[in-house]
């Protein structure tokens, strides 16, 4: 059972977390349920809260968008529902009709979409889809919230009625405006409107000679509102049918109310439902701002989080347009607790939070921002100590707070719980506090817990050096301008720069000299050790960085020259293809132009057909059978030939329309007229003909074989019939 206290909630600003994400919701529902999110109790429940919001992020990629899941809050409906003999409006069965069918169109969207979304469509599948609400509603409730004519006969008897004495209402006032307008009784307005009644204006003076009921009268008493005699008697009935419509509304809505009651619990999963999926969609809307993801969940004690950012600085400096600085970290079996060091203001307490924010967001259905190969185990408790812990409530200094606090620790502290402690130790004499911090951390040691502590203690540092399952790590400064670089490394302990950040601030070398007197040379040596050491790392790391760099540079060219090299031999083949090819067509060309001028001269169709037949053979058994495989590829390289010989001909026909429109430019030899008998063939063709029939501006050409009629302007001389 997973237990974490509202403390360490509020020590790793999950609240913030849940601000955020309950702004992202469409609902007032789901903006509560978002600022109630806790961590999940049990495993089975968050894998599929985790799953559930993973799905949800990925309809924001993929072509199936999940419909729209926005409602009106029909919490007073249901309410009511429960209140025996009570009716609902009208204006609340059409509220009731949009959440019924808002629902059933997810249910119906996630069971056809199961593939894409199992774990939605699983909570889908607990909630009841039913047409029943939607069709009792709409038979008697219009898209506008209104009562329709035919819910009942009776109703419809009376508007049928109402509309019939409306109408003469406005025939007798219509007759009774013309009378007084023609006598001059009215004012310019004519008529108006009082009490949600027709009445004409009358002019003070001549209100005795108006017959009907005055109603009221201008802010100056200038004009009397009458109601004419003749439509006052349709008034009262109108008046009287009115209330008819009023008691057989309220009886159908009776009537609706008691047919809708036994779907009242439906209805409370049905709002359930939509506010748990406005939730899940606040959180896939997070996700996707914050780049985050679903790590792996093990079995194995191991936290592995690679490039993890802060979420809420991530966001913070987003708006800055600033950059956010991702941090490694890894505890396992053999690496069970960390002890960051160095300077303030390096990022230490940002690496420590940044580890339980992101445990605590991914126990609770969150996805967070790590690298896709992250991996962690969930633990059943995240105890932390950040911050100012001064109880003013109970009068406690930070040091008595915090020891009451290690107290809590000692009681919780297990191998399936991770612990992460700011500023360990401080509040007492360093000597005294220092030990005490010692025997703690040692406690937490063997117990198997794990756990990131900060720290400026010397002994912690040993100690982390010292103990097999534990590390040091310090936050990187520049040695030069002992800047923070904001990364954390693992494996060695930070200085903490006393003096040196002393002496950039401008204390004089003659004090800082005086103070590395007071205190003991060993630990001077140390400090100083640690400081060499970081510098050492700082210039290793510049070095190892500049390599990559060069590495990275170095594959990206081959790789670029590797491409260059496939697509210049694909090149090759491909007019090695193209040259082949056209030889054979060249080649048949050739062939079958001999053959033609052989049949010119001779006449014999028996050699032509002969001389054809022998050259199909011929090229037949050339051809040699591919599989279907084969046959894909030289399609394939076909296609990429004829695109290039298309645009070659494109060229080529360009070419040609330019060499016409310059020889149109040249003024026209004069054209011989052409009669019946010459030879002639067409404007840049080679076959040759003897005209033998002449008919409108069309020639009948015989080629031997076969007759064409021909435009006339389309053929050209050869040689003129002999006289």
């Amino acid at each position: 059972m997973i237990s974490i206290t509202e403390k360490t909630l509020q020590d790793l600003q999950f609240p913030t977390v849940l601000e955020t994400i309950s702004e992202m919701c469409n609902t007032d529902l789901g903006k509560e349920k978002a600022l109630r999110i806790t961590p999940f109790r049990e495993k089975e429940i968050l894998m599929q809260a985790l799953h559930q919001t993973s799905e949800y992020v990925s309809s924001f990629q993929n072509n199936n968008a999940i419909p729209n899941h926005g409602f009106d809050s029909i919490a007073h409906e249901i309410n009511f529902l429960a209140i025996e003999d009570s009716f609902l409006e009208a204006g609340s069965f059409r509220k009731i009709a949009a959440i019924s069918e808002t629902v059933n169109v997810l249910l119906q969207y996630f069971k056809k979409f199961d593939d894409y979304y199992p774990t939605l469509n699983l909570k889908a599948s607990e909630v009841t889809l039913t047409t029943e609400i939607i069709k009792k509603i709409d038979e008697v409730i219009d898209k506008y919230g209104e009562l329709k004519d035919s819910a009942s006969p009776v109703l419809q008897d009376i508007r049928r009625n109402m509309n019939a004495v409306r109408g003469k209402i406005n025939q007798s006032f219509g007759a009774a405006l013309t009378q007084y307008h023609g006598l001059g009784y009215l004012d310019d307005i004519k008529e108006s409107f009082v009490q949600n009644r027709r009445v004409l204006a009358v002019l003070a003076m001549y209100r005795r000679k108006v017959k009907g009921s005055i109603l009221g009268s201008s802010k100056i008493g200038s004009i009397a509102y009458i109601e004419p005699e003749a439509a006052l008697k349709y008034s009262r009935e109108l008046a009287n049918l009115e209330y008819e419509e009023k008691e057989e509304i309220m009886r159908i809505l009776k009537q609706l109310s008691n047919a809708i009651r036994p779907f009242q619990p439906l209805l409370i999963n049905y709002q359930e439902f939509l506010g748990d999926i406005d939730v899940i969609s606040a959180k896939a809307k997070y996700a996707n701002r914050i780049n985050g993801i679903l790590p792996n969940i093990t079995e194995e004690r191991r936290l592995y989080f690679r490039e993890a950012f802060h979420p809420i600085l991530f966001l913070s400096n987003l708006q800055k347009k600033e950059k956010t600085f991702p941090q490694t970290i890894e505890l396992n079996q053999e690496n069970r607790i960390i002890v960051i060091s160095g300077p303030n203001a390096g990022g230490k307490t940002i690496s420590l939070k940044t580890v339980g924010l992101l445990q605590l967001m991914l126990q609770s259905g969150m996805l967070i921002p790590v690298h896709e190969r992250s991996e962690t185990f969930l633990f059943d408790r995240i105890l932390t100590d950040i911050g100012d812990n001064q109880s003013i409530e109970n009068h406690l200094s930070t040091y008595s707070y915090r020891l009451k606090n290690m107290n809590y620790f000692l009681k919780k502290c297990n191998k399936k719980t991770m612990f992460l402690i700011d500023e360990f130790g401080t509040g007492s004499d360093p000597e005294l506090g220092g030990a005490l911090a010692e025997i703690f951390l040692e406690e937490f040691y063997h117990r198997e817990a794990f756990g990131i502590i900060t720290t400026h203690y010397s002994n912690l540092k040993i100690l982390a050096n010292e103990l097999p399952f534990a590390m040091n790590a310090n936050m990187m400064f520049d040695e030069q301008s002992l800047e923070p670089l904001y990364k954390l490394v693992l494996g060695e302990a930070g200085s903490s720069f006393t003096f040196e950040v002393a002496q950039k601030n401008g204390i004089p070398y003659g004090l800082i000299n005086r103070a590395k007197k007071k205190i003991e040379v060993g630990k001077v040596r140390f400090d100083k050790t640690i400081a060499t050491l970081q510098k050492e790392r700082s210039k290793l790391e510049k070095t190892s960085q500049t390599l990559k760099e060069e590495e990275t540079k170095a594959r990206e060219e081959s790789k670029k020259m590797e491409n260059i090299n496939v697509k210049i031999k694909q090149k090759l083949e491909s007019y090695q293809e193209l040259y082949d090819s056209n030889q054979r067509i060249i080649y048949m060309g050739q062939k079958i132009d001999d053959i033609a001028d052989k049949y010119f001269n001779n006449k014999n169709k028996k050699d032509l057909i002969g001389e054809f037949l022998k050259i199909i053979e011929i090229e037949n058994s050339k051809r040699k059978k591919v599989s279907v495989k084969e046959n894909k590829v030289i399609q394939e390289k076909k296609q990429e030939i004829i695109k290039e010989v298309t645009v070659q001909v494109a060229e080529i026909r360009q070419e040609k329309k330019e060499k016409k429109i310059k020889a149109a430019m040249v003024p026209p030899k004069p054209k011989h007229i052409l009669k019946v008998g010459d030879r002639v063939r067409m404007i840049d063709g080679k076959s040759v003909g003897s005209i033998d029939v002449i008919e409108k501006n069309k020639a009948v050409v015989n080629y031997g074989i076969f007759t064409s009629k021909v435009s006339l302007d389309e053929l050209e001389l050869v040689e003129a019939k002999k006289k």
